[in-house]
């Protein structure tokens, strides 16, 4: 059995009482007091997360910002330098490697942030593109990451004496000052809960200093330490897709509505090819919301039916129960000659027991980005 990898903090997880769980093949925080509890204090103040695990990757040489835009599903060439992007790495199929941020930095530099368990193979896949010249390095443990979410979220950074005033989805480079010590870091205002947020990255050696500096300001504004069962009901909530589940090497993006993330006019991108047939042919499959109308919480892998006793249609790819509906919320892949629209209603089977739920369009709560 392989043994989990441990982020740079773990000590003080389990100084704060963490419960943990494998994820992505390492040892993570699930929660420190309640997920709901921890839910809503990003909802209404500002939580923390822990998110070292995502992968780090750095692309570098003449031309990189090029290499980025002729592989990469989104059109870089939309953004400037100090701004990042949601974007994807395809296979040929036009299935998905993995979804990732990426920072432009500058036209021979972008940095970039996969999930944890695809970040070898994107490393892999750009530095078999790469011509000479241009470098791609896996940096996956040479930066922590934590996301400071919540109304609250600028009013920490700014207590730090840290940049918060920027657009969403730009990023600046700073210096944390604790006692006397300078910690460059990185922060992007972005994150992956639908709040107003952050995302910083300090070097790896000194995510202890940052994250104390950061966690002291967040409790001091009635926020919690927040751990991935939080952030999994949070960006449910918001429909916000999950590699693995709504996203993977056999679900395009075109299936997943996450068609916003490809630059259709670029002439290279991996999978073009795949992706602009299954575009002009429609999509035989197509994600929904789900929101359950009783008692009954949703899971992945739950069939989806039109009706009790009618065959299968799809499949839920993610479910759980949401702390501020206070329902049953899920995601679906489901057969697009089903003909499903908002307001429908289904069926699915949890465990056996028939529940139905109302077809919906996310976010099933309002973005405050």
């Amino acid at each position: 059995m392989t043994e989990l990898l441990a982020g740079p903090i773990a000590a003080r997880h389990t100084a704060l009482g963490a419960t943990f769980a494998e994820f992505g093949g390492w040892d993570m925080p699930v929660a420190y007091s309640s997920t709901g509890a921890e839910h809503d204090a990003v909802r209404t103040s500002v939580g923390i997360f822990d998110v070292s695990h995502l992968g780090k990757a750095l692309v570098t040489g003449p031309g990189a910002a090029v290499l980025i835009n002729d592989t990469l599903t989104n059109d870089l060439g939309k953004i400037a330098p100090g701004k990042a992007q949601y974007t994807l790495c395809c296979n040929d199929r036009g299935g998905v490697i993995d979804d990732l941020i990426a920072y432009l930095v500058s036209d021979d530099e972008v940095f970039l942030v996969p999930n944890a368990a695809n970040t070898a193979a994107v490393v892999a896949a750009l530095a078999a593109a790469a011509p000479a010249g241009i470098e791609v390095t896996d940096q996956h443990r040479d930066y922590a990451v934590f996301a400071v979410q919540g109304p609250q979220a600028p009013a920490v950074l700014e207590a730090l004496g840290l940049p918060s005033d920027m657009e969403y989805m730009a990023f600046a480079d700073a210096d944390l000052t604790v006692d006397g010590a300078r910690y460059p870091v990185r922060i992007c205002r972005s994150g992956y809960t639908g709040e107003r947020g952050y995302e910083v990255l300090p070097r790896w050696a000194d995510a202890g200093p940052v994250w104390d500096a950061l966690i002291a300001e967040v409790t001091a504004r009635g926020g919690l330490p927040a751990g991935l069962g939080a952030r999994d009901t949070l960006r449910t909530e918001m429909g916000y897709a999950l590699h693995g589940h709504e996203l993977n090497k056999d679900i395009t993006p075109v299936q997943a509505r996450s068609s916003w993330a490809v630059g259709w006019h670029k002439p290279s991108f991996f999978g073009r090819v795949a992706l602009l047939a299954e575009r002009e042919a429609g999509p035989t499959r197509r994600l929904i919301g789900l929101k359950a109308n009783g008692r009954g919480i949703l899971r992945a892998g739950c069939p989806v039916h039109l009706a009790p006793g009618l065959p299968v249609i799809g499949e839920c790819t993610s479910g759980t129960f949401s702390p501020t509906l206070k329902a049953g919320i899920g995601l679906a892949l489901v057969e697009s000659l089903a003909g499903l629209k908002p307001g429908d209603e289904v069926t699915v089977d949890v465990r056996g027991r028939a529940v139905a739920c109302t077809v919906t369009t996310p976010p099933f709560v309002e973005s405050h980005v």
